[in-house]
């Protein structure tokens, strides 16, 4: 299972017992509604940052591999001129 998806539910898992309980504690409705909503909110929050840090990883990841295949490419593109001017000054003489 992928890390995100393990942090997703985990997230989900929390929120539904957030709610739970604030739903079951005995409070007046303007206070419980209020409470719903704060904790939604922060709940909210801690996905979008979640989200970004994932994305933000990914993206690392991404980009180091990016180099990588730059690097390789380059050298092979180095290479292959090399042989190409050495076959040029072999034909030559």
């Amino acid at each position: 299972m992928s890390t995100g998806k393990i942090i997703t539910g985990v997230l989900v898992g929390v929120a539904a017992g957030t709610l739970l309980g604030v739903l079951f504690a005995p409070a007046k409705g303007s206070e419980t509604r209020h409470t719903i909503a704060q904790k939604t909110s922060d709940t909210t929050n801690d996905i979008k940052n979640e989200f970004r840090r994932l994305m933000d990883e990914v993206a690392d990841k991404f980009g180091v591999h990016r180099d990588q295949v730059t690097q390789g490419y380059n050298r092979l593109k180095n290479e292959a001129k090399d042989l190409k001017n050495d076959a040029k000054a072999e034909f030559k003489s």
